[in-house]
């Protein structure tokens, strides 16, 4: 369809929660993995630090600032119908005005051999941190390599890349914003996704962090620690004679 200006496309995108949400429903299909929102919070999408981390870091560049918001509502209305994330990739259907859903595609860049070396540090940290991270809890001491606007492992702008089958001809539509904001919410149930996303393999980062534990522990094999006891205190401890 086309359009003889901006206002007309405009017009013809309005659509009301009630008319979306029955669309959505109505196109919802076997094999679908819609995106449910699991807060009523006015203006927020996840519950968890992974998921709002992802959904803070895309608010603060400029380059989302003004158009990043219209996909909150499509989110929280149940548009986003289908979402899976791939190695690198994240595939979605966005209902919107039309009957049929859009198609969302969007390609996240690997992370740098830069980056790799900031998230080496936190194998180097213990392996209980990567326990943290696999529960969905996570250590704010490494807030920082994760969210550093010039060095952090969340992608910026350049590192996002967007398809839309709709006729908006922002490099940034409702529904990529929509499919953006969704992926926050599947940090929430899956923090692990990230790393796929970000075409890392976490199991290297796991083994990594295990080897440096035994190493450690060949190490000090034979070191009396702090909580050793003497022989003769443990003799009248535990009654040997």
């Amino acid at each position: 369809m086309k359009y003889n200006n901006y206002h007309d496309f405009q017009n013809y995108s309005q659509i009301s929660i009630e008319e979306l949400r029955e669309k959505s429903k109505k196109n919802m299909k076997k094999g679908y993995c819609p995106v449910v929102t699991k807060t009523t919070k006015r203006g927020v999408i996840a519950t968890t630090w992974w998921g709002n981390s992802w959904c803070n870091n895309l608010e603060r560049y400029a380059d989302y600032s003004s158009r990043i918001g219209r996909g909150k509502r499509y989110v929280k209305n149940g548009a986003v119908i289908d979402l899976k994330i791939e190695e690198g990739l994240i595939k979605a259907k966005v209902q919107g005005s039309r009957s049929k859903p859009y198609k969302v595609e969007i390609q996240i860049d690997p992370l740098s051999e830069k980056s790799k070396k900031n998230i080496y540090k936190i194998a180097e940290s213990s392996i209980d941190t990567l326990e943290s991270l696999v529960y969905g809890e996570f250590p704010q001491e490494l807030a920082s390599i994760f969210t550093d606007k010039e060095i952090g492992l969340f992608p910026n702008p350049d590192e996002i890349h967007i398809t839309c089958d709709c006729p908006d001809w922002a490099y940034l539509c409702k529904h990529a914003a929509s499919a953006l904001y969704g992926v926050g919410i599947r940090l929430d149930e899956d923090p692990l996704m990230f790393f796929l996303l970000r075409s890392f393999d976490f199991n290297v980062l796991l083994q990594k962090s295990i080897n440096e534990k035994k190493e450690l522990m060949i190490k000090n094999l034979g070191t009396k620690g702090e909580r050793t006891i003497p022989k003769s205190k443990a003799k009248k401890l535990f009654g040997i004679l």
